[in-house]
C-alpha cells in the first residue's frame, strides 16, 4: 500500500484515489456539499483554502490545500518507483 502526501502531515492510500479534481467548478462544490451533509467528507486542508478535492473508490470525498498538479506529480513518482 502505497501512501500519497496530501499536505500537512496527511496521508492518503494511493491505490484508493480515483480522481483529483479542482474545487472551483458549480458540480466539484455540490458534490463536497453533500458529502459533508452525509458525513463522508474529510477536511485535510487544516484550516487553509481548498486546491483540490480528492475522490476515493468507497465514495469519500478528501479536500487537500495542495494543488492538482501537484497531487498528480505525487501519485505519478510513486507509480514510478512500483515499475523500476
Amino acid at each position: 500500500m502505497k501512501l500519497i502526501n496530501i499536505g500537512y502531515g496527511n496521508m492518503v492510500s494511493a491505490g484508493r484515489i480515483v480522481s483529483i479534481v479542482n474545487p472551483d467548478a458549480a458540480p466539484i462544490k455540490r458534490l463536497v456539499q453533500e458529502a459533508r451533509d452525509n458525513g463522508t467528507a474529510v477536511d485535510a486542508t487544516c484550516g487553509r483554502k481548498t486546491r483540490a478535492v480528492i475522490i476515493t473508490d468507497s465514495g469519500h470525498i478528501i479536500l487537500s490545500s495542495l494543488i492538482t498538479d501537484t497531487l498528480a506529480a505525487r501519485i505519478n513518482e510513486t507509480e514510478e518507483g512500483d515499475n523500476r
